[in-house]
């Protein structure tokens, strides 16, 4: 007998931990006996539901089990629906977030699935395989006692029609279009010691990120996250997480994500780590974690200053800055506390910062929103990720939609259309400014030229709206566009609204481009780089490694996170050469020095 474990990622480069997690359970803890074989076959959205079709069906499972996320579920129904009508005889099992709420419903809305598994899925997938093995070698499904073992496993929501009928106490009954549903006790959380390592066969992991664990629950109940719904806060034992990063590190695995919902939630737990992969750091390997940055102490700060740029980036979310917002979507945050410390770990370290926010939140207007939006730009973080409310299934925020006059989409994501406080007409404008921000704050690709673009404007929400209404007047969301092109926009741009910008940005602009790489063709507003091919022959000694540019002005360097007023114009020409064999390691962009002062910017 066969169990597959299907998984169906958002993109390539993503594992799943859950399938994984899984597989190793029921191997570790499963009777060798009873226990089927295991296997995983791993696929993204990107691939057509035709394709993962054919694949699930070639693997002949005996029973198919799917890991369900908001991204993924309309291809996981439309697959299982199909795989049904050709192999009606395969119980198909479903788990994960988008469907441990409503369960029921899903059923009812699904005929093809036989029945789902309800939150944490370790120990209920272990007894569930174990209850398909036991039926193989004699004990069948259609036997009572079959029924009667089914019904003893906790977490399941299952068709008594479909697969078996529950018996017990433990039991609830509903009668969905004269089909009984069988709803089984719900599951104790499991130990997270107890759950064993599922990245031994590293190699399989080859050019994706490893998604780890060492905690799980979440201290906060915030209204339209999921895992407020999960407070019972477990945490891996110390010394079994030392022994699994160390693994990580001796095989130099590019990214380590944690995917602990509050990471710093303990300080003790937090710092443990944190020594660790400081002590241990191979110079290669990445850890990212979510953390709560009004949370941090000083202790964690001073830690993290001497850390090696590039060991660690830290993912903050701060939703919005309105206090009338924040609490009523039940955060607590310290909003001052929280910008001093992302300001001090900004100035002081190389580590890559990632601030969040989110639009269509309860009492966030357009110009609350705006606020919000320049107040989290002011701390210059790596990457702003603005981002829009999904009304998730189980939040609270689903619960009291009506009350915030939440309209959302009905298919997933589920992302907001309007509320109250915001029109579907400030949502598409929002939607615009998301664009911008992602192509010319984000990529990093135009870091000056943005930062000699804001003072021409009264705050970075208006240059970025602005920005996104000359897109849309000369309809430039419709097209692709390559990063010549997005500055040749630009120049349109600062032509159209901001002309006395336009002599600093044409240079700023080449500044920005061959900060990223040596182009290997030449933007049409810059100079004629044979006027200085002299220095060109000196300096570039390792061939395209290097690149020598003129310039008229002397350019703010990476650690000012912001310019108030243009640069001067200087009499003399500024020569920069551009190393790309050494690069920053946090925004990759080329180490630069001006020739004849011998200074290198970082």
């Amino acid at each position: 007998m066969k169990i597959l474990l299907l998984a169906v990622n958002a993109k390539y480069i993503h594992s799943n931990l859950a399938v994984y997690c899984l597989r190793a359970y029921a191997r570790a803890y499963g009777d060798p006996e009873f226990l089927p074989e295991i296997a995983i076959a791993e696929y993204t959205i990107n691939n057509r539901p035709e394709e993962i079709l054919a694949g699930v069906y070639k693997a002949e499972p005996d029973v198919l089990c799917v890991s369900c996320y908001i991204w993924n579920i309309l291809h996981v129904a439309q697959v299982t629906e199909e795989y049904h009508k050709l192999c009606p005889g395969v119980p198909i099992w479903v788990g994960g977030p988008e469907v441990s709420y409503e369960s029921e419903r899903f059923l009812r809305e699904h005929p093809a699935v036989t029945g789902v598994m309800r939150g944490e899925g370790e120990q209920t997938f272990l007894e569930l395989a174990a209850f398909y093995g036991k039926a193989e070698r004699g004990a069948s499904a259609e036997t009572n006692a079959g029924r009667e073992r089914l019904g003893e496993i906790g977490g399941l929501v299952f068709r008594e029609g479909a697969c078996a009928k529950a018996a017990g106490e433990q039991t609830a009954q509903r009668e969905a279009d004269g089909e009984r549903i069988c709803v089984t006790k719900e599951r104790e959380p499991v130990d997270m010691s107890a759950i064993p390592f599922c990245y031994e066969n590293i190699s399989d992991f080859e050019n994706r990120i490893i998604y780890y664990e060492s905690s799980r629950g979440c201290p906060f109940c915030c209204s339209y996250c999921l895992s407020s719904l999960e407070r019972r806060l477990r945490f891996r034992d110390i010394a079994l997480v030392k022994k699994e990063l160390a693994f990580f590190l001796e095989k130099r695995v590019p990214q380590v994500k944690f995917v602990d919902r509050t990471f710093n939630c303990r300080h003790e737990h937090a710092m443990e780590i944190w020594r660790f992969i400081k002590e241990h750091d191979n110079g290669v390997t990445n850890f990212h974690f979510e953390i709560s940055a009004d949370l941090l102490l000083p202790e964690e700060i001073s830690l993290i200053r001497g850390m090696r740029p590039g060991l660690i980036q830290l993912e903050i979310g701060v939703q919005s800055t309105n206090p009338d917002t924040i609490s009523e979507i039940h955060r607590r945050t310290d909003l001052s506390r929280l910008k001093e410390r992302v300001l001090e770990i900004r100035r002081g370290t190389h580590v890559h910062v990632h601030l969040d926010l989110i639009a269509g939140l309860p009492y966030e207007d357009y110009a609350s929103f705006a606020k919000s939006f320049d107040e989290v730009y002011a701390l210059r973080p790596n990457q702003l990720q603005l981002g829009f409310l999904k009304v998730l299934k189980g939040s609270y925020m689903y619960e009291h939609a009506s009350e915030y006059g939440l309209v959302y989409r009905t298919q997933p994501p589920y992302e907001v259309l309007c509320t109250k406080w915001l029109g579907y007409e400030e949502l598409l404008a929002l939607g615009q400014i998301e664009e911008m921000v992602e192509v010319y704050y984000n990529s990093g690709q135009f870091e000056t030229t943005m930062k000699l673009l804001e003072t021409g404007y009264e705050s970075p929400f208006a240059l970025y709206r602005s920005l996104g209404n000359f897109y849309e007047r000369q309809g430039y969301f419709s097209m692709s566009h390559s990063r010549i092109r997005r500055s040749e926009i630009l120049l349109e741009f600062a032509d159209a609204q901001r002309r006395e910008l336009l002599p600093v940005l044409r240079e700023s602009l080449i500044f920005d481009l061959y900060c990223r790489e040596n182009m290997k063709s030449r933007p049409a507003w810059a100079a004629d780089a044979s006027e200085w091919k002299e220095l060109t022959q000196k300096y570039c000694k390792n061939g395209k490694l290097s690149h020598v540019e003129r310039f008229f002005y002397r350019f703010p360097d990476r650690e000012t996170l912001r310019v108030f007023e243009l640069p001067e114009r200087c009499e003399e020409p500024l020569y920069v050469l551009f190393d790309y064999e050494r690069r920053d390691p946090v925004n990759r962009g080329a180490e630069f020095c001006y020739i004849g002062e011998g200074v290198n910017i970082r």
